[in-house]
């Protein structure tokens, strides 16, 4: 079966195909702030652009009223945002804080998700996540029109809890990410190393 999307396709029936054929794809917490409040939003449109220059990319969508979610409207007044991995044990807060809250709301309150500041002038981070990123935005990305806004994020510095840096020397990292495929979240589970390439 194939399904045209140059012809009238719904958004909703695009999400489904991509949603659940992309996969896994790495979920987000994004946290970003305005007037004192943390907003902090889960997004699985997330990925790695380019280790140089550093920089992600995240798309935000629009609210169910079509308004802005807080996470576009702050990034675009601030400039600035702190990306922090998800580990399988804060699944159950991350899955929370994806409810829309008014705007005077803080996730962090309502969810009692601990945060702390450990870049000064940027949103505090998740106090439990393996790494965070550090961005301010460099660009949008127009798609010629649409719902979803994708931002070109430019990391300027990479937070790794100790605690997951298996081998300092080598720099190798290991931890327990949560994954989103479709509706449903996975956990990646057993590792598999490739074979030597002959």
């Amino acid at each position: 079966m194939r399904f045209d999307l140059t012809k009238d396709k719904s958004l909703n029936e695009t999400y489904k195909l991509m949603a659940q054929t992309i996969i896994p794809r790495p979920i987000a917490w994004v946290v970003t702030e305005d007037d004192g409040v943390v907003n902090i939003a889960p997004f699985s449109y997330f990925i790695g652009l380019s280790s140089n220059p550093a920089s992600v990319l995240i798309s935000v969508g629009h609210k169910a009223d079509g308004s802005q979610k807080d996470t576009l409207r702050n990034i675009r007044k601030h400039g600035k945002c702190t990306i922090c991995m998800v580990e399988e044990f804060d699944l159950e807060k991350m899955h929370y804080s994806s409810k829309s809250l008014a705007s005077s709301e803080s996730e962090a309150d309502i969810f009692a998700i601990d945060t702390k500041v450990e870049k000064d002038n940027f949103p505090p981070m998740i106090t439990s996540a393996p790494v965070a990123y550090f961005c301010h935005l460099q660009q949008e990305i127009d798609l010629g029109g649409g719902s979803t806004i994708p931002l070109v994020l430019s990391v300027n510095e990479i937070y790794v809890d100790d605690r997951i840096i298996t081998d300092k020397e080598r720099l190798t990292i290991s931890f327990d990410p949560v994954a989103r495929i479709g509706k449903s979240y996975a956990f990646l589970g057993e590792e598999i190393t490739p074979p030597p390439i002959p």
